[in-house]
């Protein structure tokens, strides 16, 4: 990914790159995207990078030995600190979708902005609106105000959050809208189909937000809008 489309993508909404890869496809389809209403921490901000996997729990107290939790928290930081840049944090709940753990806090959030990191995206829970840095935002399945027994359970496995499945390294755009990842195949030509996407969405929007616009000014946009689709 180069330094330009990376801007790119921080500058566009994740329904945008979701249409942009089908243009880039040929066809409709595209499905790597997560199902239902999600919250960010920052709605106006759009949040792009390589996914970091993890799994945690928050409901029950761990059962394995302290030490053995420490081991793998610092194991965990450690490979957020390292990751290649951009990096996202993707982390599943494992309690979902009853979740009462806020993994993403002020410090939580704080350190992980402090590593480079871009975001956050997980199915569960998120706390201190007032207090997380800004320019690090999270997507989350919910709000609430306790930590409860949160612990890291797995570290670069494959996850799922809200339907979506994300690997270790993934492509993930993510937004107010919910996460999507990018095909591995389409990110050398995403650039110029954002850019196809956007030049055929004006033929519509431009003449509709004109002042006079009527149902004949309407059909002589909508069929030019059509012919650039097929």
């Amino acid at each position: 990914m180069t330094p330009e489309l990376l801007t790119l993508l921080e500058h566009v909404d994740t329904p945008t790159v979701c249409n942009a890869i089908e243009v880039v496809q040929g066809r409709r389809g595209f499905d790597a995207f997560t199902r239902g209403t999600m919250l960010c921490s920052e709605p106006g901000r759009a949040v792009v990078g390589h996914a970091v996997t993890a799994q945690i729990a928050a409901h029950d107290p761990p059962t394995e030995a302290p030490d053995v939790i420490r081991a793998r928290r610092m194991a965990y930081y450690k490979a957020m600190h390292d990751a290649p840049k951009p990096s996202l944090a993707v982390i599943e709940d494992a309690d979902y979708p009853d979740c009462i753990g806020a993994y993403w806090g002020e410090i939580n959030t704080t350190i992980h902005k402090g590593f480079g990191m871009s975001g956050a995206l997980t199915n569960g829970v998120m706390r201190d609106l007032g207090d997380l840095p800004p320019g690090f935002p999270v997507i989350a399945g919910s709000m609430g105000p306790s930590h409860g027994f949160v612990h890291v359970r797995a570290l670069g496995t494959p996850v799922t959050v809200f339907g979506l499945r994300v690997t270790q390294g993934d492509l993930v755009h993510a937004d107010r809208h919910g996460a999507l990842v990018i095909p591995p195949e389409v990110i050398p030509h995403l650039a110029n189909g954002i850019e196809r996407l956007l030049a055929t969405e004006r033929l519509i929007l431009k003449p509709a937000r004109a002042p006079g616009f009527d149902f004949a000014a309407f059909e002589t946009a909508w069929a030019a809008f059509e012919k650039s689709r097929t």
